[in-house]
């Protein structure tokens, strides 16, 4: 097989400079099963990390759903057909607040940017409010939202960006002030988008806040800011690209698990367990909105292999019983995270196949940000894949597939025991 530095070398060439890879020696990966990834040379890695085959890699009941459909018929929506329509009927049911109607797109970028539209149909207004480190997609649009990097032209005045929440330092100072400094923030910003005559439309979030370094919430945390919104007369989209599909074990729906009744829910990586599929569900009168001002037509949204692909994804979470699994196992392996023991861990913190190490350094959590990644690395060198989180990426993220079991549990705790040893404090 090729080397990594050839492979390196020929990917600038064809696919141009600066393309992102996980960890200072790439994995090339070419084979995987469940939560079990292999490289070219034979060497196995236990995948921590990746929601994208929600229900494991090359899961057989998923590969059979899209080769039988492949066989058969793929074309695009403006051609009938049952698929998508029982996909829609069977996701919907899984849902409460009147969300009913469904436009199924490839990405979870389209999803949020269809999303924001949305907002900006119903409401007549431009104004978007999102955290100052969250991440929705990389459309023209969902980009402006990031909060790594940026656009070409500089920020856009009709963002505004409130400060996310914390664990460690909670804003109004303490964790029982922190719901009510969230939603101020936010109506501060509603103001100031009224106030420059953009006025205010939409609030995304994660209800999970993934990116933000999924800090500890109680349920009810969003009240007062869905008060402040809806008093504003905007609408709420939640982002449940990386929480949703029951990954966090006791709920299906990030919104669910926080108490949140959102206007519009997207999707997107989990939907198909790594085939390009992802959604928008809303409210029947949203849809409607957006249909007549917007006239939106995706050709390969909700295509029939799609549909296919998605309808195994939810046959294979009941059958299987992942979401339970998700719930049991996630609570052993917090377990025994809880148990590691080094000067460097601040926190442990998640809920289900959704669970994380936040570091800190002498209290200050930017400079763990070294420790973090060398703590990545060595979990690499030992083979399990995982990446870092949080503001300043000091915290590590795990995620792994939801058939991940007990067994493999261990192995991830005592390798991150054996890494987090290895390196000087």
């Amino acid at each position: 097989m090729p080397e990594i530095a050839t492979l390196l070398k020929r990917r600038a060439r064809l696919l141009g400079p600066n393309m992102t890879t996980f960890y200072d020696n790439p994995v090339h990966i070419v084979r995987g099963d469940g939560a079990w990834l292999w490289d070219a040379d034979g060497h196995r890695f236990l995948d921590c990390y990746n929601n994208v085959p929600h229900v494991g890699h090359a899961h057989p009941k998923v590969v059979e759903a899209i080769t039988r459909q492949a066989a058969t018929l793929n074309t695009h929506t403006r051609y009938l057909h049952e698929g998508i329509l029982d996909y829609a009927e069977r996701l919907t049911d899984t849902m409460q607040h009147d969300l009913e109607t469904l436009i199924m797109v490839c990405t979870g970028s389209e999803a949020n940017d269809i999303a924001l539209r949305m907002g900006r149909a119903v409401t007549g207004k431009t104004g978007i409010v999102c955290t100052d480190n969250t991440y929705h997609g990389n459309t023209d649009l969902v980009s402006h939202l990031s909060a790594k990097k940026t656009p070409i032209g500089g920020a856009v005045d009709w963002v505004k960006k409130v400060p996310s929440p914390d664990t460690l330092a909670p804003l109004g100072g303490s964790v029982d002030a922190q719901p009510q400094a969230f939603a101020d923030e936010i109506q501060k910003a509603i103001d100031a988008l009224e106030a420059e005559g953009h006025g205010f439309g939409t609030l995304i979030l994660c209800p999970f806040f993934a990116n933000e370094g999924f800090p500890d919430l109680p349920k009810g945390f969003l009240d007062p800011t869905v008060e402040v919104v809806r008093r504003a007369g905007g609408v709420i989209i939640a982002d449940e690209v990386q929480p949703g599909f029951g990954r966090t074990g006791r709920n299906f729906w990030g919104h669910d698990r926080i108490g949140l009744a959102p206007d519009i829910v997207t999707m997107g990586k989990p939907m198909g367990n790594g085939h390009p599929v992802a959604a928008v569900v809303t409210r029947p009168e949203i849809m409607a909105e957006f249909r007549t001002r917007f006239g939106y037509f995706n050709t390969f949204g909700g295509n029939p292999v799609s549909a296919a692909a998605a309808m195994a994804v939810l046959d294979v979470l009941e059958d299987e019983g992942l979401v339970e699994n998700a719930r049991d196992t996630g609570d052993y392996t917090l377990g025994l995270l809880k148990e590691l023991d080094h000067p460097m861990i601040a926190d442990i913190r998640g809920a289900g196949m959704f669970l994380g190490v936040e570091f800190a350094k002498d209290g200050d959590t930017q400079a763990a940000a070294a420790f973090c990644a060398q703590t990545v690395e060595g979990m690499r060198e030992r083979g399990v894949l995982l990446h870092s989180v949080g503001r300043h990426y000091h915290g590590i993220k795990i995620r792994p597939p939801m058939c991940f079991d007990k067994a493999q549990a261990d192995v991830l705790v005592e390798t991150l025991s054996a890494t987090l040893k290895a390196l000087p404090a």
